[in-house]
């Protein structure tokens, strides 16, 4: 085994190598740009090494500077993790000629199989079914849509060495391909610094499900089951769990055996996953194979009980693997969330900022589930426009699938997150729909369930009751505190009242409140019943309120609000008030703010680089026409015109950095 490595990269995956790392023995080096001088990572290597400023291209996918600190440091390998780096053969070679071990698959496997086009080729010669399509680059916009029309809309454009979800479109149209081609291209390069694309006919209602597989030096490969990965946006994995709900123990086998065959043939001796696109009926198409770590790699070492990060190390040090095919076996449901510095409920754009707060729940075992949260940021932490918007991968374990989804929904529950914008009332959203739970998925399944975008849920009866209950123990300490202080200067206070009306949204419902020990019986009269409110946690100022109502434990996100409070449980969220009965009669009858019209307005929807600016003032834009292409996080964002209208001015320019709600361009 190694005594000191480098890690060629940063974030969570820096920091889950850093751990194995520490539980081996071996010593890490954590390479570093300027925008993460002050990282998790950086504070838990032994040693550290700067190499460049914030954009990838000079720092971390600089592989010379990558080898230059192996040799400054005495590093004898490097891992990179996944991204920059990792599926780089050219990368690879370079190490070994340095004599430097890379923690990876060898350079011909890579070349192989990590070029998108080559492993098409590959693929096909070897037998393997694969996706329609054509296994070749794309030239420019004429050829790409000559070739669309070959293949048939609708079609996927995709970057050759892409990966992550970046520099991937799908094309139903021919303006969709006009407009792809080149955003898809500027993507490719910006990321992986390799501009060729391809072109295959995109399935319809398609499943993604991946196989791990894992190889030594010793011509020795073994899967470790599947992994689905139907839940996505624009192509980036959102939601993964392990094993996969649509596959039978005869797919499962046929699948791996095929995963395997494929890794032998290039003598393939890391971890690495072969990714399929599978059916409804369980046929399934090889997709593509990446060769590297994969982000969702937790939930396979969840229901494996190994650590990939410690195989690789082993293989890449030339140990053969301890152990074979008919040792493998499935233990339990894993489901991994990836928590997204991004807002929701405005189409998913980026979300820069600081974490003011960052409270994760705790893991390990909770009351019949297991919770593991991989993340490299600590509380404090800002979040750039450079990298991507991850901010932690948050996994549950259960024996079963019902029981792990029901984890995570109790995991997502106690995240609390303060500071930017983040998708964990979305996360929470789909583990509690019916359809996500009956495994009926596909990788539509976010368009299909939110065509008009996110905006939260209505409350469930339970949600409601938690609301109103979590508003009247809040009200009610924060009144007893307040009769306390009047008492304490001498000023009386008011009498402690019993009868209230809380309206949560637009409903007003009487309650009277009941001490009841260290909690509260809440009457509804209306409804003739009775909310019982227990086993309560929290305090004036704290951001979550734990407790049970009948017996069932929750934890929701509470802040105050000029009047009341707003509360948040799950995708739920609803300003609740506490009034008396007059007060509640006088509310109800204040006529309602109208919203601010900004139809006329073009707005920056996030923070970031102004890539273009196509109108111009005094002309004529058309519905649908593109004003202008925000990049950020390595995404690019094309902002369309809602209506027709003539342009009045244009308040930015291509280079320009601009904010959130920023106004881009006005109309007359």
């Amino acid at each position: 085994m190694f005594s000191k490595i480098l890690i060629a990269n940063r974030g969570e995956i820096a920091v889950r190598i850093i751990k194995t790392c520490r539980r081996l023995g071996v010593k890490t080096v954590v390479v570093y740009s300027e925008a993460d001088a002050d990282s998790l990572a950086v504070e838990m290597a032994d040693e550290t090494v700067f190499i460049g400023p914030p954009p990838a291209a000079q720092s971390y996918l600089d592989a010379d500077k990558i080898i230059a600190a192996c040799h400054q440091t005495g590093a004898q390998a490097v891992h990179p993790g996944f991204g920059f780096l990792s599926e780089k053969a050219e990368f690879a070679q370079a190490c070994a000629d340095e004599g430097i071990v890379f923690i990876g698959p060898n350079p011909h496997a890579i070349q192989a199989m990590g070029d998108k086009i080559e492993s098409k080729k590959f693929a096909a010669a070897a037998g393997v079914t694969c996706v329609p399509g054509h296994i070749g680059e794309i030239d420019d916009v004429a050829h790409a849509l000559r070739i669309s029309a070959e293949i048939g809309y609708p079609v996927m454009l995709k970057a050759s060495a892409g990966g992550g979800g970046k520099g991937i479109r799908v094309a139903w149209t021919v303006k969709d391909v006009e407009e792809g081609f080149p955003a898809v291209r500027a993507e490719a390069k910006n990321a992986f610094g390799d501009d060729r694309i391809f072109i295959e006919k995109f399935i319809e209602s398609p499943r993604h499900i991946e196989i791990q597989v894992l190889g030594d030096k010793h011509g020795h490969v073994v899967h470790l089951f599947e992994r689905e990965c139907s839940i996505q946006r624009r192509n980036q994995k959102v939601i993964e769990e392990a094993p996969s709900p649509l596959l039978d123990p005869a797919t499962r086998a046929a699948m791996g055996a095929q995963a395997v065959a494929l890794a032998m043939a290039v003598n393939y001796d890391s971890a690495g996953t072969v990714e399929f696109v599978a059916g409804q009926d369980k046929s399934f198409y090889f997709l593509e194979m990446n060769t590297r770590l994969q982000v969702e790699h937790p939930v396979t070492e969840l229901i494996t009980g190994l650590d990939l990060v410690e195989q690789m190390l082993r293989s890449a040090a030339g140990e053969p693997l301890a152990f074979k095919q008919e040792d493998l076996a499935i233990d339990g449901w894993a489901v991994e969330s990836r928590i997204y510095a991004e807002d929701p409920y405005r189409k998913f754009l980026p979300s820069i900022g600081r974490l003011a707060r960052y409270d994760p729940p705790r893991e390990g075992a909770h009351n019949g589930y297991s919770v593991r949260n991989d993340a490299g940021v600590r509380e404090g932490d800002e979040i750039s426009m450079f990298y991507d918007p991850m901010i932690s991968k948050l996994c549950a374990w259960a024996p079963t699938r019902a029981g792990a989804i029901a984890g995570m929904g109790r995991a997502l529950e106690d995240f609390h997150i303060e500071g930017l914008g983040h998708n964990i009332p979305f996360l929470a959203a789909v583990m509690d729909q019916p359809r996500f739970q009956s495994g009926k998925i596909s990788t539509n399944y976010i368009i299909d369930e939110f065509p008009d975008g996110f905006s939260g849920t209505e409350p469930t009866g339970f949600q409601t009751d938690v609301m109103i209950a979590s508003a009247a123990y809040m009200h009610r300490l924060v009144a007893a505190r307040a009769r306390k202080v009047g008492a304490d200067a001498g000023l009386g206070g008011p009498l402690a009242r019993t009868e209230w009306v809380v309206v949560v949204g637009k409903t007003a419902r009487p309650i009277r409140l009941i001490e009841d020990g260290g909690g509260l019986l809440i009457e509804l009269p209306n409804e003739a019943r009775t909310i019982g409110l227990s086993a309560v946690n929290w305090r004036p100022g704290k951001a979550l309120f734990r407790g049970e109502v009948d017996g069932v434990a929750f934890t929701a996100a509470v802040e105050p609000a000029a009047e009341g409070f707003v509360i948040r449980h799950r995708a739920a969220k609803a300003r609740v008030l506490v009034l008396t009965p007059l007060s509640a009669d006088m509310h109800a009858r204040i006529p309602e703010k109208k919203a601010a019209d900004t139809s006329k307005l073009v707005i920056s929807p996030m923070p970031g680089l102004v890539v273009s600016i196509e109108a111009v003032a005094g002309e004529t834009v058309r519905e649908g026409e593109v004003v202008c292409v925000i990049e950020a996080m390595k995404m690019q964002n094309i902002i369309r015109a809602e209506h027709d209208g003539v342009v009045k001015s244009v308040n930015a320019k291509a280079g320009d950095s601009v904010a959130a709600d920023e106004v881009l361009v006005e109309f007359a």
